[in-house]
Order: C-alpha cells, then structure tokens, then sequence
C-alpha cells in the first residue's frame, strides 16, 4: 500500500522555518520537513495541513504558540457545526488548520497532535480517487464527488482529497491561484505527480 511517510515544504528561509515549525507546532521532522526553493506561487496552493486535537483547550495552546511564532491568523478559533478550529498562515505562507470535533474542554489542556492531515484541493474528486486509487492507496471514506479520505496505515500524515473551491472556502481565502504548490509528499515506491500537478517523491 502507497500512503505518506512525510511531506516537505518549499520555504525561502530553511533555517527560520525549522524553528517556526518547532516552535509553533512541535512537529516531528519525520512528518514535516522543509527545504529552500524559490518556485514562484501566487494565492492559494491548493492545499491545507491540519493538525487535529482533542478538545478546544489544545487548539488555542496552539494558535497561540504558532501567532507567536510569527503565524498569522486567517480566521480566528471557533465553534462550528463540526466542531472547533481556527486556520493560521505560517511564514512560508502554507496553510494550516488547527481543529477538533470537541466543543468543550473536558480535561487539562495538553500540547498532544491525535494526527496530522494533508487535505489536497482538486478540481474533480472522481478522477483523483481513480487517479489515487491506481497508485496503490486505499479508500478508506468517501462521501460522494465531495470529499475522499483514504487509509492511512502506520502514515504519520493522513491524505483526503477534497474539491479546490470547497478548501479554499474553508480555509477562508480565495480559491484563485498560481504556479507551484511548494509542496512534495514522500510516499511509495516511486514518484509521480497527481492530475492536479501534486509531486509525490519515493519514500527514502
């Protein structure tokens, strides 16, 4: 089975986005990895990267870390029909959501990540769960030409597809957008890149 092993991020600065990233999430470099690249990109990148915690408490604890770290908040924490979250801006501009299906804290806040989530934004939902399929990867939800989740196995990032628009209105931005996605997912056997020019590398 194909699924991610890590995803790495074109930054502008290596050095600042490693202790931002450290700093503001404490993630692990077996997860996120960064590295220098100048590829031009204008507006959405067609992608966001969750974080998902267990209850509210941990998702501020979050924000908060991260806003200090120099992250800036594109829209603020609050409760929604799903739950809690807030959607942040890192430095190197990538965007990330802090979220949790809990509406209320029922413990002491905790600095604990339950999963990290890479959703991509496509422009048809049926052709990538093919395209995705066809790569080895197992679907594990799909809710019609909506959203698709596929089986993560021992990943430590788990990978849905989710339609472009869609994304860009829940992370809050606008939908349009420009050159590269400065982002690769590590993942498999051998690299490829998706129907909506996402490059996939071989695992090392």
């Amino acid at each position: 089975m194909t699924y991610i092993e890590n995803v790495t991020l074109d930054v502008a600065d290596e050095t600042a986005a490693e202790e931002f990233y450290r700093a503001a999430f404490g993630l692990a470099p077996e997860q996120l990895r960064v590295r220098a690249a100048a590829e031009p990109s204008e507006g959405f990148r067609g992608y966001t990267l969750s974080l998902t915690v267990a209850q509210p408490g941990d998702a501020d604890s979050f924000v908060a870390s991260a806003v200090a770290a120099g992250a800036t908040v594109v829209k603020p924490a609050a409760k929604s029909l799903w739950g809690y979250g807030a959607v942040l801006q890192a430095p190197d501009g990538a965007l990330w959501k802090l979220a949790t299906s809990a509406k209320k804290d029922k413990g002491p806040v905790t600095r604990e990540i339950e999963s990290m989530v890479l959703l991509l934004g496509v422009e048809d939902i049926t052709a990538s769960k093919k395209f995705y399929v066809e790569q080895g990867l197992t679907v594990g939800k799909s809710f019609a030409k909506t959203y698709v989740e596929f089986a993560s196995g021992d990943s430590p990032v788990k990978l849905g597809l989710y339609r472009r628009k869609a994304l860009a209105k829940d992370a809050g931005v606008p939908a349009a957008g420009a050159g590269s996605h400065r982002i690769t997912i590590g993942g498999g056997t051998a690299g490829f890149t998706d129907l909506d020019g996402f490059a996939w590398q071989a695992a090392a």
